[in-house]
């Protein structure tokens, strides 16, 4: 049954928005005007990854247009809350159908309101939960997609579902941390950046005319400030061409496969930061793993999820040759262990988990320590940073003042003498 994404003025006279099934277009409008909602605008949505929307009013179109090109997408924290709902949903012991209808009413992300409710047509006409979720690549993940299979298939759909809940949003908070640890940083610099452009761009040279002028000696500090600020005043424009074209030709090398493959052996490899990648590809790959292999996903499958969840393409070669070798009968800490590129205790802690029979719970155990450790060193590093900001941007203002001071003093010491 199609899909209509509609826009309407209700009984009050108020404009609101919102998706409806009907056979057809005049369907729809019958079944909104009987809820007292007089649809002004209606768009049938697409019912696939390759379907395009059939318009049926032509002032909609450019409302769908815009929504597809500046934003609407489906974020991770929308899909744990959905995925949440569904799983109390059939807890509770109510349909299928019933708890996807449940959840067209309560989601309020547009995108996922209208998948939701073309799955429940699927799931209405005998497809099963997961084969309906595959027709949305760009919402539903292939982790999310075989864990609902492996749900459907052990009749345990609801455990599976707070499990992927709880990995969803364990994920989240993850990059949440992540996020908040560089926003000070980032606006710091930003600041930092401002202010010492406007110094130099604008009041340094009015100060440094005036010392020029009078044709006195000037100290080396005076002299250097006056010489960059010159070249900022007369070249910012190369400047920014440096920069523009320094960033598209990284974006271009970093595109390519050995500019990537070089560029994530690189960031490994980086002090400081080099360290917490590490350990928060890790942590991610122990908690995508551990929930896979829980919700009963074969280990070679999960291996290949997994692979494709951590970004990082050294780490990416090293799961690969794992799961080779798990497919040719060895075990998967032994590869792991090989490839250099996981910690030694985590390999010895999956070891463990192997020889009794607990692998899920080592896994469990092995994310939990490194998303601690990830946060121990991001508060770490956001201590460490906040005052080394400030102490450079300190820097930079002395040496600003004390290149305008001491030839002030030199004149003010002069104009005494005499």
């Amino acid at each position: 049954m199609p899909v209509y994404e509609y826009k309407a003025l209700n009984a009050s006279g108020k404009t609101e928005t919102g998706i409806v099934d009907a056979d057809s277009a005049k369907a729809a409008r019958a079944k909104l005007r009987k809820t007292g909602i007089f649809p002004t605008e209606l768009v049938e949505e697409a019912s696939g990854p390759g379907a395009k929307p059939k318009l049926v009013k032509k002032s909609a179109s450019v409302e769908v247009d815009f929504k597809k090109l500046f934003g609407g997408g489906v974020s991770t924290q929308d899909l744990a809350i959905m995925t949440r709902q569904l799983a109390t949903l059939l807890g509770a012991g109510i349909s299928m159908i019933e708890a996807l209808n449940a959840l067209t009413e309560q989601v309020e992300n547009e995108r996922l309101k209208v998948a939701i409710s073309s799955i429940k047509e699927k799931v209405n006409e005998g497809s099963g939960l997961a084969q309906a979720m595959r027709a949305y690549p760009k919402i539903f993940s292939d982790l999310y997609c075989n864990m609902i299979a492996a749900g459907e298939a052990s009749g345990a759909l609801d455990v599976v579902l707070k499990r992927l809940a709880d990995f969803q949003e364990a994920q989240v908070a993850l990059n949440n941390r992540l996020v908040a640890a560089m926003v000070y940083p980032a606006i710091m610099a930003l600041v930092g950046l401002g202010v010492v452009g406007f110094l130099m761009g604008f009041v340094v040279p009015k100060v440094t005319k005036i010392f020029t002028d009078m044709k006195v000696a000037l100290p080396l500090v005076t002299r250097m400030l006056i010489a960059i600020s010159h070249f900022f005043t007369s070249f910012w424009w190369l400047l920014l061409i440096l920069v523009v074209g320094g960033a598209w030709f990284f974006r271009r090398w970093r595109a390519t496969e050995a500019g990537k493959a070089q560029w994530d052996a690189f960031t490994l490899r980086a002090p400081v930061f080099g360290k917490l990648l590490r350990l928060v590809a890790v942590a991610r790959f122990s908690r995508t793993l551990a929930t896979l292999l829980s919700s009963g996903v074969s280990l070679i499958q999960s291996l290949t999820i997994v692979k494709a969840i951590v970004a990082n393409t050294v780490i990416q070669a090293a799961i690969e040759d794992t799961r080779v070798a798990v497919q040719e009968g060895e075990s998967i800490a032994e590869p792991l262990k090989r490839s250099r590129q996981f910690p030694p205790i985590m390999t010895h802690m999956i070891a463990i988990g192997e020889k009794t029979g607990e692998l899920e719970t080592m896994l469990e155990k092995v994310a939990d320590a490194y998303e601690v450790e990830v946060k121990t060193r991001i508060d770490m590093m956001t201590a460490l940073l906040e005052p080394a900001m400030t102490l450079t941007m300190g820097l930079l203002v002395a040496f600003i003042a004390l290149s305008i001071l001491l030839p002030m003093l030199k004149m003010n010491a002069l104009v005494s003498h005499h």
